[in-house]
């Protein structure tokens, strides 16, 4: 069940992946998806919206049968948060159908979960069969975060809260734990003494499109950073867990997370570079500074790009910088993890440019899956000069296999199979958001107490120059600048 059904998020991402699911039959055939909004549309209307919004973007824009199948499945139902009539009703739907499991959707801003899990509390819809999936932001900060969480925690079980990041379903991200604790080359390089260091990047060419309302309140700290670029963060350096149980694997996150070293305030300045874009070009076209977008203030201070330097503090990571940058309106769309290997201590053969990097581990999320190991290898020829080489490790055929073409599940797709299959694994627990939240306070802290603007860069760009200087003062260059 989807509230939130007439949104953005639920018209391009959630039925899409549900109909992609529907299309490898990995949905239960008497499944039924019921969409919950406010608005007052009947059952056709609601169709046709999808008929016109969802249908074509779907692939081959989705033949008419296999459309008409999909859509047999949904039923539309005008659901208020703050009206409980629209809640009776759904029990009474829901009752009906006797389902063993029933998910609910809250793909809805963080301030209707309160209200609307107490409405399903009240009309008994938060028996153990019930799940229910909390979309980002949860909260502004860690204390309207916990009051979030505790209000929920009132009516549903932490087995059954769902708190989801989408790039942890993304399967470069799944390759990883897969390539780490599946493999014998990796692991032993995978520390202080073989990695200089590692950058995640997300990265985008859009700006706030028609959510500056949105957006003006929240800033990239708080939309990717205390969530996405920490998960992923948590992913690289984590340590083997004991299992692949939910909570194994989400006991060795929270280590990471604890682990983090804390920013001081007045460490922020040096640490975080903060940034505003202005006028330029993206992707070709001219586009408005953030303060000229709709519904955003004139004179906001919101930041639409953060650059961080961040330092586990273990054995494995000590004395390595993490670089995490995010940001809107950049040079191109892109989310990558680059481990940086070190140097060999000593250089045999020519190199082929003073700054070529030598080895290092790129994974990217977006747009394009892959994962690609960059080394140098010997010229061809009369020389020993080196080259540069790249194994797409991503595209190699398993031995005996021939599955070059074979379909990968999208983020959520498998996200949403999981909540249906009741997996924890892939989902956000409360210890770990709320130890994310307290990461990021500091800089919060800092930049409520400044009254300086965010560094203003060029839509089109990759953001503020302080940026380069963040790596450059370790003696290293993000990952585009080589």
């Amino acid at each position: 069940m989807l509230f939130g059904g007439t949104g953005d998020l639920a018209t391009r991402k959630l039925l899409p992946a549900l109909f992609d699911a529907h299309c490898v039959g990995s949905l239960h055939p008497r499944g039924r998806i019921l969409a919950l909004g406010s608005q007052p549309l009947g059952q056709d209307a609601y169709l046709a919206m999808l008929e016109s919004k969802v249908r074509p973007a779907l692939p081959a824009a989705a033949a008419a049968e296999v459309w008409q199948a999909f859509v047999a499945r949904i039923l539309y139902l005008q659901v208020d948060a703050n009206a409980p009539e629209g809640f009776d009703a759904l029990a009474e739907l829901v009752r009906a159908r006797a389902a063993p499991v029933v998910v609910f959707y809250l793909a809805t801003g963080p301030q209707l979960f309160v209200p609307i899990c107490e409405q399903l509390a009240r009309t008994g819809l938060n028996h153990a069969g019930v799940r229910i999936v909390l979309e980002k932001p949860l909260g502004h900060d860690l204390a309207s975060s916990d009051a979030i969480n505790s209000a929920v925690a009132q009516h549903f079980a932490e087995d059954q809260i769902y708190r989801i990041d989408h790039y942890l379903g993304k399967e470069s991200v799944q390759n990883l734990m897969a390539m780490r604790f599946g493999n014998v080359l990796f692991e032993p390089l995978w520390r202080r003494e073989w990695v200089r260091d590692v950058q995640i990047t997300i990265a985008e060419e859009i700006g706030v499109e028609k959510r500056g309302a949105f957006y003006d309140g929240i800033g990239a700290l708080r939309d990717m950073v205390q969530n996405h670029l920490l998960q992923l963060l948590c992913m690289v350096a984590m340590e083997p867990p004991a299992s692949l149980s939910e909570d194994a694997i989400r006991d060795e996150k929270l280590k990471i997370l604890k682990a983090l070293k804390p920013i001081e305030l007045n460490e922020v300045a040096e640490k975080v570079v903060r940034g505003q874009y202005c006028r330029g070009a993206a992707a070709g076209d001219a586009v408005p500074g953030y303060v000229n977008e709709p519904a955003v203030a004139p004179d906001s201070q919101t930041e639409t790009f953060v650059a961080i330097k961040a330092e586990v503090a273990n054995w494995r990571w000590a004395g390595v910088p993490f670089y995490l940058r995010t940001g809107k309106r950049m040079q191109s769309r892109v989310a990558e993890i680059v481990i940086q290997f070190r140097d060999v201590p000593y250089s045999l053969f020519p190199r082929p440019l003073d700054h070529e990097p030598g080895n290092r581990l790129v994974i990217t999320l977006q747009p394009e899956e892959s994962i690609r190991l960059h080394f140098l290898v010997k010229h061809p020829g009369d020389t020993q000069a080196l080259q540069p080489a790249t194994l797409d490790l991503q595209r190699m055929l398993p031995r005996g296999q021939g599955n070059r073409n074979e379909r990968k599940t999208g983020a959520y797709e498998r996200l949403l199979l999981d909540v249906i299959r009741g997996r924890l694994g892939l989902f956000v627990r409360r210890d770990e958001q709320a130890q994310a939240w307290r990461w990021v306070a500091p800089i919060q802290q800092a930049w409520a107490q400044s009254n300086l603007a965010p560094k203003l860069y060029t839509a089109g760009t990759w953001g503020p120059a302080a940026s380069s200087a963040l790596p450059s003062r370790d003696g290293a260059v993000w990952h585009e600048e080589l």
